[in-house]
């Protein structure tokens, strides 16, 4: 027993020892702290999966949208758009096993229980079981498909394409179009203009990227349709009344968008759509920001007066927009616009109330958090600001804070942003690698450097899996010509191109060696013991 433990001591010993030169020990230890983070973010997010699921009806097996006034029901807006999505994602990266079984049933439960017309879904009632109201009302049948496909449905096939999420996104999208041929005529079923906004910037988001990963031009057509109402039909840099704030930012996204689509086309409505967007945008950037770069909650564009001075959590959102526009003619004003909250941030935006509300506390909602996170860290992808990605450290602990020892944050069905933004930065912290199985004995941290990136495994239990790579998804799995900024997206880090060629340097000396492209997106099998630490370096 004596000369078997020294074997395995000599053995951690050799490992541990490999060539030290080869690694740089700031990168490393960076990747380490990095590493801790992520796990906890992983955990977080896999405890309040968990912590919800336990709150499903019995007899459905659906969630609740909410834990006290909503508890009853579930709301294709709210439930199956923003809550459900991210426990599916916590568990396609976390536990393949509850992905596969509970809530891929939920998926199938959801569509025979809530399908009201044809395939779109409404509100379903635990208690009557049966929908919720009656007669229907087709202006919520619209909004709650629209919201499900968009909020919910998009992020998961961003992140993981082919499923049976994807085909549930796509034969809604589908009945959208064959039930609803005119998307300007929704003001019937709206008092709020800002709710038509939201849909249509919804669809036109939803529209461009799907016309890229299908190709299909009637997706395409659709969106065109949306966008001359907005940009040639009426003056939107004219409205009395402009929500900045999520959701009526949705608009602006959608036309950015289908503006940058039409552009890799060489589309002739590009010309058109470009002087009455640009005027949008401007007047925006004239009346719509704060000293520090960021959005006001809503504008009036006709009477150039803010309406909301409360700062929109989703100023990220809106950013996307200019950045995503600069992309297509480099407007300097744009880029200038993007990059000018950066440098406020830690001064003036630490512990920031972005969500008040008289039942909260003095740091507001958990969802202001997450979606003012969510925001820097989708901005911090394509341009990377130490001083903006000191805030997001920052600020996540702020947000993990608020969540409950049971793993539940604040009990409604925007918790499920909660788990959206966690997941969103701990692949930031570990370069979009993650390993499989996951369990809470597992640590991953990701370090770029000019010499590569480094990825640093370790694990207080024996374990054996794979650490897999992160595609490039904007092509592999959406065919777009560009990664341009997109609301909700999880954004990509390091990526395998399968075609180019890597060489990986490891402190075990059987993985360090050249490996295709290919071959790394197969995932790189592992087996580590009890206390070991895996150090590898890709360039």
């Amino acid at each position: 027993m004596k000369n078997n433990n020294l074997i395995f001591l000599l053995f951690i010993l050799i490992i541990a020892c490999k060539s030290p030169e080869a690694f740089d020990t700031k990168v490393v230890n960076k990747a380490i702290e990095n590493a801790d983070m992520s796990h906890k973010s992983f955990q977080r997010s896999l405890d309040f999966t968990r912590s919800w699921l336990q709150k499903a009806d019995p007899i459905s097996g659906l969630i609740p949208s909410n834990l006290k006034s909503k508890v009853d029901l579930w709301d294709p807006a709210n439930a199956a758009a923003d809550n459900y999505p991210f426990m599916v994602l916590t568990a396609y990266l976390l536990d393949s096993d509850l992905l596969n079984s509970t809530l891929l049933d939920i998926l199938h439960q959801e569509k025979k229980l809530s399908s009201r017309v044809g395939v779109l879904p409404d509100v379903y009632s635990f208690s009557k079981m049966d929908f919720n109201e009656y007669p229907l009302n087709m202006g919520h049948v619209i909004f709650g498909a629209s919201e499900y496909i968009k909020d919910g449905l998009i992020p998961i096939n961003e992140l993981m394409g082919a499923s049976p999420w994807q085909d549930r996104m796509m034969e809604m999208l589908d009945e959208l179009y064959r039930y609803t041929d005119d998307f300007t005529a929704l003001e019937k079923y709206f008092k709020k203009s800002s709710s038509v906004e939201e849909i249509n910037g919804e669809m036109l988001q939803t529209l461009s990227r799907v016309y890229w990963m299908t190709g299909d031009e009637k997706y395409l057509n659709w969106a065109l349709k949306i966008a001359d109402h907005y940009l040639l039909d009426t003056d939107l840099s004219q409205i009395n009344y402009l929500r900045l704030r999520d959701h009526g930012c949705e608009i602006i996204g959608g036309l950015s968008e289908l503006f940058l689509s039409l552009h890799w086309l060489s589309h002739p409505k590009l010309d058109a759509y470009r002087p009455p967007l640009y005027r949008l945008l401007d007047r925006i950037l004239v009346y719509g920001r704060n000293a520090d770069g960021l959005f006001y909650n809503a504008i009036n564009l006709q009477t150039q007066a803010v309406v909301d001075y409360r700062i929109a959590d989703t100023w990220g959102y809106i950013l996307n927009a200019y950045y995503t526009t600069w992309l297509v003619d480099k407007k300097l004003e744009y880029i200038d616009a993007f990059r000018k909250p950066f440098k406020s941030l830690n001064r003036n935006y630490r512990n920031y109330n972005w969500e008040p509300g008289s039942q909260r506390g003095p740091l507001g909602s958990h969802d202001g958090y997450a979606d003012a996170i969510e925001s820097g860290i989708n901005l911090l992808n394509r341009e990377n600001d130490l001083e903006l990605s000191r805030w997001i450290d920052s600020e996540i602990k702020v947000m993990f804070g608020m969540q409950k020892p049971d793993g539940i944050i604040e009990g409604w069905h925007g918790d499920g942003n909660f788990a959206r933004t966690a997941l969103m930065y701990g692949l930031w912290k570990t370069q979009g690698a993650r390993l499989s199985p996951w369990n809470s004995s597992l640590r991953l941290g990701a370090e770029p450097s000019q010499k590569g990136t480094y990825f640093v495994i370790t694990t207080q239990n024996d374990w054996e899996g794979q650490l897999i790579f992160d595609p490039i998804r904007h092509k592999t799995i959406l065919n777009l010509p560009i990664d341009y900024p997109r609301i909700n997206q999880f954004p990509e880090w390091f990526t395998i191109d399968p075609s180019a060629d890597y060489q990986i340097t490891a402190s075990d000396k059987s993985l360090s060696t050249s490996y295709s492209g290919a071959k790394l997106l197969e995932g790189i099998r592992l087996k580590l013991f009890a206390g070991q630490r895996l150090i590898i370096a890709i360039e």
